[in-house]
């Protein structure tokens, strides 16, 4: 009887353990499932990768624009079309297609040759949108926000190339640190702002750009894109950026008015 009670004892203790292979397996079998789910989602990543090094490279090769200095972005290195718009649709970056934004370039290094050559005009894609900076070396005198003479011509030939429907255009102004006391402006932010005026108001009034798509601001000293402890950095920071982005599109909002204000019949 102690015989038998002790055999089935032991058949009871390895009846016990024999779960653990059914788990070991089960254990096994998981880690391969998160071995082929960690592969799939590094491959997707590579992939990603290659393209946006693709897509990098691609506006690479477009050609780069004139630049008065060292570059602070690099010209094409990000596609307008990588802007997303917000939720409101206020904010939009210009142009839909590469090949649009080919042909602008294009038409504006025709039309602005010289002024590119002479370090007057810079063109460049930047986080905003395609801005045309405009030097303070070829349209303003130091310290002052009246227009030099020959600007106006300059101004003219791109309203020309912008004068196009989808087009919205911000004229940004912009200086360098050196304080600034005169009898007209204060501070380098009531300059800034006066030459953004100044240019706004002749690309309406004399270059007939259409006043719906275009609006004017200063940023004084507070947006460089150089360095202003030297005088290379600080002539580049005195600057007019006109910031190329698309229309927003107004429709949905008139819409929306006309129809809460619709009277009861």
């Amino acid at each position: 009887m102690r015989r038998k009670r002790r055999s089935q004892a032991h058949e009871e203790t390895i009846n016990h353990e024999r779960w653990l292979i059914s788990y070991s397996d089960f254990v096994t079998l998981l880690f391969a499932f998160f071995v082929v789910l960690f592969a799939s989602t590094y491959r997707d990543n590579q992939a990603i990768r290659k393209l946006s090094k693709a897509i990098h490279n691609g506006f690479q090769t477009m050609g780069a624009f004139s630049q008065d200095g060292p570059p602070t972005t690099s010209e094409f290195d990000r596609s307008p079309d990588r802007l997303q718009t917000d939720e409101t649709g206020l904010r939009k970056p210009a142009t839909g297609s590469v090949a649009d934004m080919q042909t602008l370039r294009k038409q504006l290094e025709v039309a602005l040759g010289k002024e590119l050559k002479n370090h007057e005009v810079v063109l460049q894609v930047t986080p905003e949108g395609f801005t045309i900076s405009l030097k303070e070396l070829g349209f303003f005198d130091s310290g002052q926000a009246t227009l030099l003479p020959g600007a106006a011509a300059k101004l003219k030939k791109i309203a020309k190339v912008l004068s196009r429907p989808g087009l919205e255009i911000r004229v940004e102004g912009n200086s360098d640190n050196q304080p600034i006391h005169n009898n007209q402006f204060r501070s380098n932010w009531e300059l800034s702002a006066a030459r953004a005026m100044n240019v706004l108001l002749l690309l309406v009034d004399d270059a007939g750009f259409d006043p719906r798509n275009i609006s004017a601001s200063g940023y004084g000293e507070y947006r460089p894109v150089a360095d202003n402890a030297t005088s290379d950095g600080r002539k580049m920071n005195r600057r007019v950026d006109l910031v190329v982005v698309q229309a927003r599109d107004t429709s949905g909002i008139t819409d929306s008015i006309s129809s809460t204000t619709k009277p009861a019949h």
